[in-house]
Protein backbone atom coordinates (compact mmCIF):
# COMPACT_ATOMS: atom_id res chain seq x y z
CA UNK A 1 0.00 0.00 0.00
CA UNK A 2 1.23 3.40 -1.00
CA UNK A 3 0.04 6.56 0.36
CA UNK A 4 0.96 10.12 0.82
CA UNK A 5 -0.60 13.11 2.38
CA UNK A 6 -2.91 15.44 0.60
CA UNK A 7 -4.03 17.74 2.85
CA UNK A 8 -3.41 18.86 6.76
CA UNK A 9 -6.01 20.96 8.37
CA UNK A 10 -5.12 24.19 11.12
CA UNK A 11 -8.02 26.25 12.41
CA UNK A 12 -7.52 30.51 11.53
CA UNK A 13 -9.76 32.45 13.09
CA UNK A 14 -8.99 35.26 10.67
CA UNK A 15 -8.56 34.20 6.91
CA UNK A 16 -6.79 37.36 5.78
CA UNK A 17 -4.09 37.32 8.16
CA UNK A 18 -3.13 33.55 8.03
CA UNK A 19 -3.14 33.72 4.21
CA UNK A 20 -0.98 36.80 4.72
CA UNK A 21 1.18 34.84 6.93
CA UNK A 22 1.41 31.28 4.92
CA UNK A 23 2.04 33.35 1.68
CA UNK A 24 3.83 36.06 2.28
CA UNK A 25 5.79 35.40 5.50
CA UNK A 26 6.58 31.56 4.40
CA UNK A 27 6.27 31.84 0.81
CA UNK A 28 3.57 29.44 0.38
CA UNK A 29 1.18 29.68 -2.85
CA UNK A 30 -2.27 29.73 -2.40
CA UNK A 31 -3.85 26.71 -3.94
CA UNK A 32 -7.51 27.64 -3.08
CA UNK A 33 -9.68 30.39 -1.65
CA UNK A 34 -12.88 30.50 -0.45
CA UNK A 35 -15.38 33.20 2.13
CA UNK A 36 -14.76 30.60 5.47
CA UNK A 37 -11.29 28.53 4.37
CA UNK A 38 -8.40 28.45 1.89
CA UNK A 39 -5.61 25.85 0.86
CA UNK A 40 -1.76 27.19 0.83
CA UNK A 41 1.40 25.10 0.06
CA UNK A 42 4.78 25.08 -0.55
CA UNK A 43 5.57 25.43 -4.54
CA UNK A 44 7.86 22.39 -4.60
CA UNK A 45 4.76 20.31 -3.60
CA UNK A 46 1.55 20.84 -5.79
CA UNK A 47 0.20 17.61 -4.26
CA UNK A 48 0.45 18.61 -0.44
CA UNK A 49 -1.77 21.73 0.97
CA UNK A 50 -2.34 23.18 4.49
CA UNK A 51 -6.32 23.59 4.80
CA UNK A 52 -6.81 26.87 6.74
CA UNK A 53 -10.34 26.79 8.14
CA UNK A 54 -12.53 27.97 10.78
CA UNK A 55 -11.75 26.66 13.95
CA UNK A 56 -14.72 24.68 15.20
CA UNK A 57 -16.07 24.59 12.39
CA UNK A 58 -18.16 21.11 13.08
CA UNK A 59 -21.70 22.05 13.66
CA UNK A 60 -22.38 19.30 16.09
CA UNK A 61 -20.54 21.04 18.74
CA UNK A 62 -21.86 22.69 21.53
CA UNK A 63 -21.76 26.32 22.41
CA UNK A 64 -19.37 25.15 26.05
CA UNK A 65 -17.03 23.00 23.00
CA UNK A 66 -16.70 26.51 20.82
CA UNK A 67 -15.55 28.23 24.00
CA UNK A 68 -13.12 25.38 24.46
CA UNK A 69 -11.39 25.70 21.25
CA UNK A 70 -11.40 29.20 21.14
CA UNK A 71 -9.45 28.60 24.33
CA UNK A 72 -7.13 26.20 23.11
CA UNK A 73 -6.36 28.51 20.28
CA UNK A 74 -5.54 31.55 22.60
CA UNK A 75 -2.96 29.33 24.52
CA UNK A 76 -1.34 28.38 21.19
CA UNK A 77 -2.16 24.57 21.80
CA UNK A 78 -4.72 23.61 19.41
CA UNK A 79 -2.42 23.46 16.26
CA UNK A 80 0.82 22.76 14.76
CA UNK A 81 2.59 21.69 12.18
CA UNK A 82 6.28 20.53 11.48
CA UNK A 83 8.31 22.35 8.47
CA UNK A 84 11.67 21.57 7.39
CA UNK A 85 14.44 23.35 5.28
CA UNK A 86 17.64 22.76 4.27
CA UNK A 87 18.84 26.38 5.69
CA UNK A 88 17.86 26.46 9.26
CA UNK A 89 19.69 29.84 10.33
CA UNK A 90 18.39 31.84 7.28
CA UNK A 91 14.94 30.82 6.92
CA UNK A 92 14.71 31.57 11.05
CA UNK A 93 16.07 34.90 10.10
CA UNK A 94 14.42 36.12 6.93
CA UNK A 95 10.68 34.65 9.13
CA UNK A 96 11.95 36.88 11.90
CA UNK A 97 12.44 40.00 9.93
CA UNK A 98 9.22 40.05 9.55
CA UNK A 99 7.75 40.27 12.96
CA UNK A 100 6.34 36.58 13.00
CA UNK A 101 5.85 35.87 16.72
CA UNK A 102 9.24 33.71 17.32
CA UNK A 103 8.60 31.28 20.01
CA UNK A 104 11.50 29.81 19.99
CA UNK A 105 15.38 30.60 18.44
CA UNK A 106 17.03 27.73 16.57
CA UNK A 107 18.08 25.02 19.14
CA UNK A 108 19.81 21.61 19.34
CA UNK A 109 17.30 19.72 20.63
CA UNK A 110 18.17 17.13 23.06
CA UNK A 111 16.45 14.38 20.37
CA UNK A 112 18.49 15.17 17.64
CA UNK A 113 16.92 18.31 15.87
CA UNK A 114 17.88 21.47 15.36
CA UNK A 115 14.57 23.39 15.46
CA UNK A 116 12.57 26.76 15.72
CA UNK A 117 9.40 27.84 16.20
CA UNK A 118 6.38 30.50 15.64
CA UNK A 119 3.31 31.01 16.18
CA UNK A 120 1.34 32.22 13.16
CA UNK A 121 -2.09 34.63 13.53
CA UNK A 122 -4.03 32.28 14.54
CA UNK A 123 -1.82 30.78 17.53
CA UNK A 124 -1.00 27.73 15.66
CA UNK A 125 2.73 26.44 16.55
CA UNK A 126 4.83 26.30 13.18
CA UNK A 127 8.05 24.18 13.91
CA UNK A 128 11.01 24.12 11.61
CA UNK A 129 13.72 21.63 11.60
CA UNK A 130 17.20 21.71 9.66
CA UNK A 131 17.15 18.88 7.12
Amino acid sequence: MTLSIHASFLPSDDLEASLSFYRDVLGFEVREEGPRRASVGPPEQPRTSIVLHPPGADAELTEEEHATVAELMAKGVHGAIVLATPDLAGTFERIQATGADVVQEPLDQPYGVRDCAFRDPAGNLVRIEQR
